[in-house]
């Protein structure tokens, strides 16, 4: 296990619970915890112990977004090219986090403002308390509206119009109205929450390794698609690959013993 500065991980039983672990302010992202998010998103594979991965934060709120504080007492202004890398340095957290093979499940509390909106929406599945609000913050700053794949994220996940008012006007969407537009999943009290998200968990491992891998890599594709015959090739390539492994006949199997399956994990399967 890796050392993180500003994360908690805790790997059991197939599941990652990460947690961002810097209360104090508000888990801010600052130097070392966007470093701590890069190493470990980065880090997943299809050959890693954990096969989902659930997102946490410690104390009142989920992410207050970039520490601009400490960028502020960085003291001169940086230059275009050391402000780029600081630019890469974030964003890579959300191509990290879509690029991973684990279904990332977030809890949200509290503030996602900003860059914590974006690991929110970078996540598979939003489970929010009552009291969590996000919102784009960057054009509250002086910044575009546009950054981190948020021009990318919330016009697919909530539309074109609900987009633009957000990114437009920095104004927050509550718990509810994000429920009612379908970005959440669910919201509940944090208990509830984190039952929610150990139960959507199982559910996840009671598919094949491979056959759920495969499915967040489809679904990722669909979204773009540029045609229906387009999405449905990807489905037939998933599928095709899926009967090639012992997983696919435990699955039968195991469904016609009315059993729970025993997967074998990638063995076999490439």
């Amino acid at each position: 296990m890796a050392d993180y500065r500003h994360l908690l991980v805790e790997e059991r039983d197939g599941v990652a619970w990460v947690t961002l672990n810097r209360p104090e302010r508000l888990n801010a992202m600052n130097a070392a915890l966007i470093a701590d998010l890069n190493a470990f998103f980065g880090g997943l594979n299809a050959r890693s112990a954990a096969r989902v991965v659930v997102l946490r934060a410690a104390g009142r709120a989920f992410c207050a977004g970039l520490d601009l504080k400490e960028m502020q007492d960085g003291g001169a202004r940086k230059s275009v090219d050391a402000m780029l890398e600081v630019q890469k340095n974030v964003r890579d957290v959300m191509l990290a986090m879509r690029r991973c093979p684990q279904p990332v499940i977030s809890i949200v509390q509290g503030a996602a403002s900003g860059g914590g909106f974006a690991l929110a929406l970078a996540s598979d599945i939003r489970l929010l308390a009552p009291d969590a609000r996000m919102n784009v913050a960057f054009i509250r700053v002086g910044l575009s509206g546009c950054d981190v794949g948020v021009s990318y994220f919330l016009p697919r996940l909530v539309g074109a119009s609900v987009a633009a008012e957000l990114m437009l006007t920095g104004r927050f969407l509550e718990a509810q109205r994000a429920l009612a537009l379908g970005l959440a999943s669910r919201v509940a009290e944090l208990p509830a929450l984190q039952d929610e998200a150990a139960a959507l968990a199982a559910d996840m491992l009671a598919g094949t390794p491979l056959g759920l891998r495969l499915t967040k890599d489809a679904l990722s594709f669909a979204i773009d698609a540029p045609s229906l015959e387009a999405a449905i090739a990807m489905e037939d390539r998933n599928q095709v690959l899926c009967t090639q492994g012992g997983d696919f006949s435990e699955g039968i199997a195991a469904f016609l013993e009315k059993r729970p399956p025993r997967y074998g994990g990638m063995k076999g399967q490439g």
